[in-house]
């Protein structure tokens, strides 16, 4: 039986307090594990105020009637920029006025409350999180990276940027010394960025090995890469925790996963994917080192081994964050995060150990422990949900209300039950 959270408050409920709004009669999964009971849920201004098994009043008033309420999701692996369509000053401006607004709203209208871009370009997206900020945008609460940083002719650079000269200078941060990755991480946050991500390889072959030909369907004559060499990247990564950033680092396979850890990476942007994990030794340092692993399954699905390498990690109790790698051009913003959702359950973890991923995992990996938890004092940022997603992961999909910083953002309720304020119920 789930035990009952600390975050539950029951006496100040018998007080006259009103709070701003209440979501009243819900059931909770509050981050980690679903509560016993019903609970009213009160907000005041953006914070949730408390999480009570006794009725609460407030100012606005939503019945969940039964329903669920959790932790808006976390995406914590997104490329938001149209990487097809942005090649020059013109067509930036274009995907900024006529695409951006539109593919912010459909994260919101997916349950998706917090999106972590990991290699756009990075003024387009500092910009683009500043007007999320003032309310010139609306959209899901946005932290990013900035560009991807990677070797001289690293993934992406030389492979989804190969002709696209003008957004692969803004996109990716090819570095080939020690002192260029020092100078462009320190550049990156003194423009505040949320975090680093470095790109190891792209499935490249291991340090000393042989030349690895990257191919893909988009690339079927294959792309020969370079690896981010091993001094580069513990440069990077210490540059980064030296500024107070978290730093994660894509990776592919198990020899390029172990040289990140033992580099200082705090994550694993994909994990292991091209070949099965093998090592127990890895998995150990994971743990040791307390990693997260972030398994992008809605890009890496095709890879025969990328779900059993996920079922192995998760089992052994590594920490993962959900992260769909997704980006334009492929199914919807939003919805791939929910396909997310369900591919990790179809690899083997329970729907709550991913909705614990894609909420309190999510904020541990991004460093926002005020997001990502049902509790008083944390973000009023909360899905009501219509049936219970830890029974089933697809019930993501039956989604009611959205409240994003305390505000009501997304309603899809048929009829309008409440948000009449309880002086006239």
């Amino acid at each position: 039986m789930p035990q009952e959270s600390e975050a539950v408050v029951s006496a100040e409920a018998r007080g006259p307090a009103t709070y701003d709004l209440v979501v009243r009669r819900a059931h909770v999964f509050d981050g980690r594990q679903a509560l016993d009971g019903l609970y009213d849920i009160a907000i005041n201004g953006g914070e949730i105020a408390s999480v009570s098994a006794e009725p609460l009043r407030g100012g606005q008033e939503v019945d969940a009637a039964g329903g669920w309420v959790m932790p808006g999701l976390i995406d914590t692996h997104v490329h938001f920029y149209d990487v097809h369509a942005v090649s020059g000053p013109d067509s930036m401006r274009a995907f900024e006025e006529n695409e951006l607004p539109e593919k912010l709203g459909l994260f919101l209208d997916h349950g998706v409350t917090t999106i972590k871009s990991v290699g756009d370009p990075t003024g387009g997206i500092l910009d683009t999180r500043a007007g999320i900020a003032a309310g010139a945008l609306r959209g899901p609460r946005l932290l990013a990276t900035g560009c991807g940083i990677t070797g001289r002719d690293g993934h992406p650079a030389a492979t989804v940027f190969r002709d696209n000269p003008w957004a692969r200078e803004r996109f990716t941060g090819e570095v080939d010394s020690v002192q260029q990755i020092r100078d462009l991480v320190h550049h990156l946050a003194d423009r505040k960025v949320d975090a680093i991500k470095l790109l190891s390889e792209g499935a490249c072959a291991p340090s000393g090995g042989p030349k690895y030909l990257w191919q893909n369907p988009a690339f079927p004559d294959g792309v020969e890469l370079e690896r981010l060499p091993l001094d580069l990247l513990r440069a990077g990564i210490e540059t980064g925790h030296d500024r107070g950033l978290r730093v994660t680092v894509h990776t592919t396979q198990q020899a390029a996963a172990r040289e990140a850890i033992d580099a200082g990476a705090d994550g694993l942007e994909h994990g292991v994917t091209i070949e099965p994990l093998t090592d127990h030794s890895l998995i150990d340092l994971m743990l040791e080192h307390d990693i997260t692993y972030t398994p992008t399954l809605w890009i890496d699905d095709a890879h025969p081994d990328a779900r059993g390498n996920l079922k192995k990690v998760a089992e052994a109790g590594v920490h993962i964050a959900l992260g769909s790698d997704t980006f334009s051009g492929r199914g919807l913003f939003g919805a791939n995060t929910l396909e997310e959702a369900g591919l990790m359950v179809a690899a083997g973890m329970t729907p709550t150990q991913v909705l614990a991923a894609g909420t309190s995992g999510a904020a541990r990996q991004c460093v926002r422990p005020d997001l990502g938890t049902v509790a008083p004092g944390k973000r009023a940022d909360l899905l009501v949900l219509n049936a219970d997603p830890t029974a089933d992961i697809g019930n993501l999909r039956d989604l009611s209300l959205v409240i994003l910083n305390g505000e009501l953002t997304v309603d899809k309720r048929q009829t309008r039950r409440t948000t009449t304020p309880a002086t006239q119920a």
